[in-house]
């Protein structure tokens, strides 16, 4: 069995709505190119950078994977679990979650591990997601974001 260690963004931005004049927020959804699940941009902490932080993982993740620049709010308070198998090898994964808000970028810039990158408002993204981990983890999102607009 391995462990691996992974750090990624779950990621807003908020849209102003015309006829409401109400804020709306939208979240930031990719699919990935091999196995089509819809989840949370993120990826391996140090797997290219030596002794690189989550944070900065998580970050960087974020525009590589959907072309979106965003600052970090707030750390979620339990990292997501799941196992998996890789090559025969079964692996026990932690991903390190963090909450941001989207400051620029383009979505039409993600890297080619993201087969399509969406924003969706906030009543899609459940049925959006595939993965129970990430379900979960969107609703931790959802108290942090409230404690903070």
């Amino acid at each position: 069995m391995t462990r691996e260690f992974s750090a990624g963004g779950i990621v807003f931005q908020r849209s102003k709505q015309q006829k409401a004049k109400s804020q709306q927020l939208l979240w930031l959804l990719c699919q990935h190119s091999q196995h089509k699940g819809w989840v949370f941009p993120k990826g391996l902490i140090g797997d290219n950078i030596k002794g690189e932080k989550s944070e900065e993982t998580a970050v960087r993740e974020v525009k590589e994977e959907t072309g979106i620049e965003a600052r970090i709010l707030k750390k979620l308070p339990n990292p997501a679990t799941y196992w998996y198998v890789w090559e025969g090898d079964k692996r026990f994964k932690t991903v390190y979650y963090f909450l941001m808000e989207a400051t620029g970028g383009d979505i039409e810039d993600h890297d080619h591990e993201m087969s399509a990158v969406e924003w969706l408002p906030t009543d899609k993204v459940g049925e959006r997601l595939s993965y129970k981990s990430d379900k979960i983890a969107f609703k931790e999102a959802l108290k942090l974001v409230a404690s903070i607009k």
